[in-house]
């Protein structure tokens, strides 16, 4: 367990440091034929035959993300006008989320049904195991139990992100080479690019599973 929390923190430092550098590095490379992140966005959607889905500028850096409960797609002020092949491949990960959604991805329905569920618990969780460590009694057990079900339903959420992660930048890599958006050698760093944020995701799940797995022994050992 210690190893495996010792993993997801290293991991979750070298993912973060990752995504950064890759980024960086292929935000400074224009792609050839001058398409920004939102021009990309936007012909990816009606060559899908999506017309009601709006692409807006957001503020922030990285806050790239398809809010299917409005249909919009919100690229930050990095991606949106950017010409970058990053800027590229984020425009057409966040596409990709559009696409499931209109699909009808069942991993992602699955995740929106969660996100209330991930947010109650990632709220609750760990104050309903602190208080309950005042109380030795039955009732303190119950809350630390109740507790930790909160957690496992927020580290749920973590795993189910995880194919619909994958599967939005395969299909954004599918698209960008399909449709001409970027050369074949600029697909490289656009997959690069993705990659480095698809490992940010591996990181937080293993360090929530580490986690989850660390206060069922402890708190196991308390029912004993």
């Amino acid at each position: 367990m210690y190893f495996l929390l010792i993993l997801a923190m290293i991991l979750s430092l070298y993912a973060q440091s990752n995504i950064s550098n890759t980024y960086n590095k292929y935000s400074r490379i224009a792609n050839r034929r001058g398409y920004t992140g939102a021009q990309v966005a936007t012909q990816m959607l009606q060559n899908s035959g999506i017309y009601d889905v709006r692409v807006e500028r957001v503020a922030g850096n990285l806050t790239d993300h398809y809010d299917p409960r409005t249909k919009t797609l919100r690229l930050s002020q990095s991606v949106y006008d950017s010409t970058s092949v990053a800027a590229l491949g984020v425009a057409a990960h966040e596409t990709g989320h559009a696409i499931q959604h209109d699909v009808g991805y069942a991993p992602l329905s699955l995740r929106s049904i969660f996100v209330p569920v991930a947010n109650l618990g990632s709220k609750l969780s760990l104050p309903l195991i602190f208080i309950g460590m005042f109380f030795t009694s039955s009732s303190g057990n119950m809350m630390i139990d109740l507790g930790i079900i909160f957690f496992a339903l927020s580290v749920a959420f973590t795993l189910i992100t995880l194919p619909v992660e994958f599967n939005a930048s395969s299909r954004a890599i599918t698209l960008l080479v399909d449709q001409n958006f970027l050369d074949e050698s600029e697909v490289s760093g656009a997959k690069k690019v993705l990659q480095a944020a698809a490992l940010t995701y591996v990181a937080a799940a293993i360090a929530a599973v580490a986690q989850l797995l660390r206060l069922i022994a402890i708190f196991g050992r308390r029912n004993d």
